[in-house]
Parts: C-alpha cells; sequence; structure tokens
C-alpha cells in the first residue's frame, strides 16, 4: 500500500479508503444501494431522452434546449464519476480506490461541476435576453453565441480542474489514508496531506471566486434584471408566461448554488462530517435526477413532442397514458 520516499521515514499513499455512507447494518445498506442504483439508472435514462428529443427534433433546436443538450449531457457524466464508487461502499463497505483512480476521479469531479457552474450561468443569461431584450434575441444568442458559450464553459472547467489537480496531486499523503466520504474530494484529500497546502487552498479558493461566485453573480444580476421586467409588464398573463419560462431554473440554481457555495468556498481544511455527505448527495444524484423533470418533462414544447414520439413509436395508447399522467 505504501512505498518509501527517499532516505527519510516518509512513506507516500497507493491507496485510499473510501468510508462512504457507513451503517452497521447490512440491511440498511442493502437498501440504500438498491435506491441509489434506481436514482442512479433513473437519471440516465431521463437526461438520455432529453438529449436524443433535443437533438432528433427540430422545433427543439433553440438556445434554450441546446443549453439543456449540453446539460443533460453533462449531468449523465457527472453522476458517472461519483456514484458509482458510492455504489461500490455500499456493497462492499469500506471502498479501496487507488491512488491515480482517486486523482482521476478529482480531476473530473471538478472539471464536471465547474463546468455546470458556467452553464447554469449561459442559462440565465440565455433567459434575460429572451425577456429582457426580446428584439435582440436572435442577434444576441444566435447559434455561434451559443456555441461560444458552450465551449467556453466546457473548456473553463477543464483548466480549473488541471490547476486545482495538480496542486493536488503534488502534496505528499504519509497516512492515514481513509477519507470520511464516498468519493474522492477537495477536503478530505488536504485534509490527509502531511505537508503544507497552502498553494493548494489558494488554487482552491481563488477557482471558488473566479468559477462558482463569477457564474453565481451572472446568475443573480440576470434575474434581478429579469425580475424588474416581469414588474413592469402591463398585463398579469405576460408577467405570469415570462415567469413561467425561468421559474424552474432559477428553483434548480438556487438549490445548487446553495449546497455547493456552502461546501466549497472556504479554503479552511474543514473535516467532512455526516452533514457534508448528505449535502454531497443532493448536488451529486438528487439535483441531475430532478433537473430533468423540472427543466423539460413538464415544459409544453417538450411535453408535446415527448407526445408525438410515443405517438409514432407506440401508438395512441401511449400517447393517452401520456397525457393523463
Amino acid at each position: 500500500m505504501e512505498r518509501s520516499l527517499g532516505s527519510g521515514n516518509m512513506t507516500r499513499v497507493q491507496e485510499f479508503v473510501l468510508l462512504g455512507l457507513l451503517s452497521t447494518r447490512q440491511g440498511i445498506r442493502t437498501g440504500l444501494f438498491a435506491i441509489f442504483l434506481t436514482l442512479y439508472v433513473l437519471t440516465l435514462l431521463e437526461n438520455t431522452l432529453i438529449i436524443y428529443l433535443v437533438c432528433s427534433h427540430s422545433e427543439l433546436r433553440k438556445p434554450m434546449y441546446f443549453f439543456l443538450g449540453n446539460l443533460s449531457c453533462l449531468e449523465m457524466c457527472y453522476v458517472s464519476v461519483t456514484v458509482p464508487s458510492l455504489l461500490v461502499g455500499l456493497r462492499s463497505s469500506p471502498c479501496h480506490v487507488s491512488f491515480t483512480a482517486c486523482i482521476i476521479q478529482l480531476f473530473l469531479f471538478i472539471a464536471l461541476i465547474s463546468t455546470k457552474c458556467t452553464l447554469l450561468a449561459s442559462m440565465a443569461y440565455d433567459r434575460y435576453v429572451a425577456i429582457c431584450r426580446p428584439l435582440h434575441y436572435p442577434l444576441l444568442m444566435r447559434s455561434q453565441v451559443c456555441l461560444g458559450l458552450a465551449m467556453t464553459s466546457w473548456l473553463g472547467g477543464l483548466l480549473v480542474s488541471v490547476a486545482k489537480t495538480i496542486c493536488i496531486a503534488s502534496l505528499s499523503y504519509c497516512g492515514p489514508n481513509v477519507l470520511n466520504h464516498f468519493f474522492c474530494d477537495v477536503s478530505p484529500l488536504l485534509n490527509l496531506s502531511c505537508t503544507h497546502v497552502a498553494l493548494a487552498e489558494l488554487v482552491d479558493f481563488i477557482s471558488a471566486i473566479v468559477i462558482f461566485c463569477g457564474s453565481l453573480l451572472v446568475a443573480l444580476a440576470s434575474y434581478m434584471a429579469i425580475g424588474r421586467t416581469i414588474l413592469h409588464m402591463p398585463s398579469a398573463v405576460a408577467r405570469h408566461k415570462a415567469l413561467s419560462t425561468c421559474a424552474s431554473h432559477l428553483v434548480v440554481v438556487g438549490i445548487f448554488y446553495a449546497v455547493v457555495l456552502f461546501m466549497y468556498t472556504r479554503p479552511s481544511r474543514i473535516s467532512p462530517t455526516d452533514l457534508n455527505k448528505v449535502l454531497s448527495v443532493v448536488y451529486t444524484m438528487l439535483t441531475p435526477m430532478c433537473s430533468p423533470v423540472i427543466y423539460c418533462l413538464r415544459n409544453r414544447e417538450v411535453h408535446a413532442v415527448l407526445q408525438r414520439t410515443l405517438h409514432s413509436r407506440w401508438g395512441p395508447s401511449a400517447r393517452t397514458d401520456l397525457a393523463r399522467s
């Protein structure tokens, strides 16, 4: 598990032990495994459906659905990075991962969560332009702009992840090697380092300011402008229609940012607790599962496309069943 470093007595950890969501009773772990596996499969199916509908129907080739397709692709990758180690820990607790596998998981997690923040900010900006500047919407949200925003989100997430992962991977880990979490995260790894972590904490803090706080400010500014515009609309029907187009996004953004900012904007070395793990479950599993339902499946355009798809493939009975739901 460990190897010697130089001539000293220090050793380098070769493997980490993830405690996961520990429970003293096997029955509870088995029940949690079944629940989380079901949620994981459901999340993959929901987001796959959204991507299929957006790509296969010309009615949904709009900026809002372009970003939703990107978000669904991200959510599928997101849960596939963190949930498998959670499931393995529930089946064979604790879960053992090599140092390299842990760092790879950390890199992917940071890249995806950073990309998600900037994508959510881009979606908020899209709603701002649609409601506050509708006459300029075709120009401001043309395909080149949307593609540029999406590429910036993905590339920005990768760059941030490279910087943070290099800093954390270069630290010395000489034992203990037990992570009180269900995946390799920043704070648990910093807690295990036996060398100075000032540089890693500084990079973590700066990235939190740039990515998390920066994208949050963009989202807040967009929705403050949307709120002012809605209040000045002459009719209640127009206000309700405008509010309905962004209310679901605002709810998901609020939940996601509240949890992430609570856990990651502090550079200090915090000890993972049961509350941290519960909050991690919220933004790594529950939010990706609920996002397709909140964003799309109750959206009239998506619902109509889904009805036509089911009707063309399985006949009138599927359409009738969906309409009743």
